[in-house]
């Protein structure tokens, strides 16, 4: 059994996170600093084995704590990142390891064809817009690449990395889904499209309702543990694939009234999709003020 973290000091919890993890990579995670709270473990995985360190917060108090320990017992490589847009204040894993989007870059895709349209004053088709709907709300892949193509391929990447303020992305030629972020950049991306910035002026308040409105297999992860009125208000998009290095590679974004998250994760393909998912549900629910 673990003892509680409350009482020892940042830097040596996050040691004490490593020496009891058995991690399958040098330290992906866990180092903690004024700015950034977060610890990280890879250990068999347990929704029962995740245990927060602090004590029970008020349930008056804010939705989140970010400062409060994250900790899980989970294998392979797990990082968070929640961003208060009201102090401008990013907490999360440390370092800043990058992962693949897989659909959760569909979000983007959008946003930046629906922006450039409005830039050129042009009116989308009930086609495109019908088809975009798709890609957001039911993660429909067959349509992705065409916009993505218009967006103009990798340099639609280095223009999101360039718009949103991103430090770790990178794109890669002819692929959405390749694309490697960091979980802080997730939550800056999140902030991106939230505040008009991805989508422009007159498109944000439609991609934001579609993705409020995201269902199916792709409805998973935060929103799952949100209080149901946040839940009415949170714009998710998330990715989800098993690829051919052996690797499930699960990636959540989330944006709300004054808040985004980003949650990233790989781990063996036989390990399934759920696993990936419950460390998103179960990293959101660690961060929630009231558990």
């Amino acid at each position: 059994m673990r003892r509680p973290l409350a009482v020892i000091g940042p830097a040596l919890a996050a040691a004490v996170l490593l020496l009891v993890s058995g991690c399958t990579k040098p330290a992906p995670d866990g180092h903690v600093t004024a700015a950034d709270a977060s610890d990280a473990a890879d250990a068999t995985p347990s929704d029962a084995a995740s245990t927060s360190a602090a004590p029970s917060p008020s349930f008056t108090g804010p939705l989140f704590t970010p400062t409060q320990p994250v900790t899980m017992n989970v294998k392979g490589f797990w990082s968070w990142a929640y961003y208060d847009h009201k102090t401008d204040q990013m907490y999360g894993s440390t370092p800043y390891t990058t992962s693949d989007t897989a659909s959760m870059a569909k979000a983007w895709v959008a946003a930046d064809w629906l922006r450039r349209q409005g830039e050129q004053n042009k009116q989308p088709s009930s086609t495109a817009l019908a088809e975009l709907s798709r890609m957001i709300r039911d993660s429909e892949t067959e349509n992705t690449f065409k916009y993505h193509v218009q967006n103009g391929n990798l340099t639609s990447i280095r223009r999101m990395i360039t718009l949103c303020g991103l430090t770790e992305t990178k794109g890669t030629q002819n692929s959405w889904s390749l694309t490697q972020m960091s979980a802080r950049d997730v939550a800056r991306l999140a902030k991106c499209i939230g505040d008009g910035r991805a989508a422009g002026p007159k498109w944000t308040g439609w991609l934001l309702n579609e993705m409020r409105n995201v269902r199916g297999p792709g409805r998973f992860g935060p929103i799952e543990v949100l209080p149901a009125d946040v839940q009415k208000t949170t714009a998710i998009k998330n990715g989800w694939l098993a690829r051919d290095d052996g690797q499930w590679h699960i990636a959540c974004m989330a944006v709300g009234d004054g808040w985004s998250l980003g949650i990233m994760a790989h781990y063996p393909s036989s390990l399934g999709k759920d696993y990936g998912v419950k460390t998103c549900r179960e990293v959101t629910k660690q961060l929630l003020t009231k558990h």
